[in-house]
């Protein structure tokens, strides 16, 4: 198959690529600078030069390519004071794809989020995310890619943890890390007793090759390989990392001044099954579990 990758250069996308090509099938990557026409062209990747915001240069891709796997997301814009405008260009995306692909039954695979489930219980692939929920707001993407399954497109939504998580992540959990520097401790919130789920990058890279080879229309996903791991557990392999202690900090007001703004999602109680994904895709995570690849020592070797 030749496939269409937006976010091919980024932290997920840049997995994703080598397990297309390493199964055989031909990977073409939007890029936008020329940094990221020369590491996707040193990965083995076709390159179609264009943004999220060139619509035409989607629509084009789109066509003349077997399927689509989109990743590319305004994270900086989202986490910069403008989600709304980031979760409207993704939606302007999807809509441009969906027009390219309809009535062909070729894939288009989206990256979604966990967050936006209910918390507090173990959510599976039926549950419907909230787009009022702290951490929904690409439920309104996955609302749109579902419906293309209506016209003719084999689409898919992979929801993700919070942390996607191995060598070389920039992500949340490398964000924890630098407020654990920053405080000179490793804070969780409460007794930490919520929960992450999480996957790592390299799972998650195989489970978009199969969704894209064989997932049925109007599929939802769950990359999780852990369903529900305690904060506290995470405070504490990033303060065994460090060297400092775990430190509880209340909270509210506490919260938000020790850890900014990611105090909101480290406070989510997220817990997320994938059984249904893995029966139906045969796809089973081998890679290290989150503490473990905690424990290896890559995401303290920085600044």
């Amino acid at each position: 198959m030749r496939i269409f990758v937006t976010g091919a250069s980024g932290w997920i996308g840049s997995a994703v690529v080598p397990e297309l090509l390493q199964a055989g099938h031909e990977a073409v990557a939007l890029a936008r600078s020329d940094a990221s026409v020369d590491a996707l062209k040193a990965a083995g990747a076709e390159v179609h030069r264009g943004s999220l915001d060139d619509l035409d240069a989607l629509r084009d891709a789109a066509a003349a390519s077997d399927g689509v796997i989109h990743l590319a997301f305004k994270h900086e814009e989202a986490f910069s004071g403008d989600p709304a405008a980031a979760a409207d260009a993704d939606r302007r995306a999807i809509d441009t794809f969906g027009q390219a692909l309809t009535g062909s039954d070729r894939p288009l695979v989206i990256a979604s989020g966990l967050a936006g489930l209910r918390p507090g219980r173990l959510a599976t692939e039926d549950d419907v995310p909230d787009a009022a929920l702290p951490g929904g707001g690409r439920t309104l993407s996955e609302r749109a890619v579902l419906a293309l399954a209506d016209r003719g497109v084999r689409s898919c939504s992979i929801r993700l943890p919070p942390t996607v998580h191995g060598d070389g992540d920039h992500g949340f959990i490398a964000t924890l890390v630098g407020t654990a520097r920053k405080h000179g401790t490793s804070g969780y919130i409460g007794d930490g007793a919520n929960h992450w789920p999480a996957v790592h990058r390299l799972d998650a890279a195989r489970l978009f090759r199969l969704a894209v080879e064989g997932a049925p229309a109007g599929s939802v996903l769950h990359g999780v390989a852990e369903e529900r791991v305690p904060t506290r557990a995470i405070a504490e392999a990033i303060g065994r990392g460090l060297g400092l202690s775990a430190v509880s900090v209340a909270p509210g007001a506490a919260a938000q001044e020790y850890f900014g703004w990611i105090a909101l999602l480290f406070g989510l109680d997220v817990r997320a099954s994938s059984t249904h994904t893995q029966e139906l895709l045969g796809w089973h995570p081998t890679h290290q579990r989150l503490i473990e690849d905690l424990n290896e020592g890559h995401y303290f070797n920085g600044n």
